[in-house]
């Protein structure tokens, strides 16, 4: 095995993922309380939540995007399957940036919430290339130790420790923590059976859901309903079941978030 893929290399990785799932709950919430009291017209309130998440990018989301291409974006780019890969990547960063500025002028609620919407879709499809083609494209890489290479870098895996592993227990939990009340209204979106695991412990979570999947038959569903955006475990899923599981995303926050999975039916 080469020494890219050490188990330090894909503990790694897996801090890499999670302080994204991180960065795009933390985005998701700013935006949300932006974007409502744009819809309930208050003026104040938008301009407040604008500069809430102004300080938020500055302090987070700036200088993570920073220490992605001293790092991350170097070591991909001088690989010839990475070197397009991350110029798309820095025009991305570019794109962010931009948008960022246009907030920092806005004063129009109806404007800064059509921005900030559009910031926010932007960066989940960023982070997403990010997870599924630059870190595998590193890790998969026999004379890159992604380990070493992020050593000491808390704008790329914030709070959490690369010794930290994977999963939710410990409190090291990368998928965002309890964004809403256990108890807040989940509306029912769909008539397949729903699994509701806010009043679970975070360490239970995951194998509940991935245990219920299991049990799933095929052309089975059900609707998982989260106080936060499971990113992290979608992409367990999506690791474990590839495109034998779809998902859908049913309700986005601000308080609950439900996404229905289904198993695809056997075709013959």
């Amino acid at each position: 095995m080469s020494a890219s893929r050490s188990p330090a290399d894909r503990e790694a990785a897996q801090a890499v993922v999670r302080h994204h799932a991180q960065l795009a709950a933390d985005l998701d919430r700013h935006v949300g309380n932006l974007l409502t009291a744009a819809d309930q017209g208050d003026a104040a309130g938008a301009l407040r939540h604008r500069d809430e998440l102004l300080r938020w990018l500055r302090d987070e989301l700036l200088p993570h995007a920073h220490a992605e291409e001293d790092s991350l974006y170097a070591a991909a780019g001088e690989r010839a399957e990475g070197a397009l890969l991350v110029r798309g990547m820095l025009d991305e960063h570019q794109a962010i940036t931009g948008l960022v500025a246009e907030l920092e002028t806005g004063n129009r609620p109806v404007r800064l919430a059509g921005t900030a919407r559009a910031l926010a879709a932007l960066f989940a499809v960023h982070l997403a290339k990010e997870n599924d083609l630059v870190v595998p494209l590193l890790v998969d890489a026999a004379d890159v130790s992604l380990a070493k290479l992020l050593e000491g870098m808390h704008d790329l895996l914030g709070s959490s420790e690369v010794s930290n592993g994977g999963g939710c227990g410990g409190g090291g939990c990368g998928c965002g923590g309890d964004r809403a009340p256990a108890d807040a209204p989940a509306p029912t979106l769909t008539i397949d059976p729903r699994l509701d695991v806010r009043q679970l412990p975070h360490d239970q979570r995951h194998a509940r859901v991935l245990a219920a999947l299991e049990a799933l038959p095929a052309g089975g569903a059900l609707v998982l309903v989260a106080p936060h955006a499971p990113r992290p475990l979608l992409a367990e899923v999506a690791a474990r079941y590839g495109d034998g599981m779809t998902s859908e995303w049913l309700q986005d926050g601000p308080d609950v978030w439900q996404i229905r999975l289904s198993r695809r039916p056997v075709t013959v």
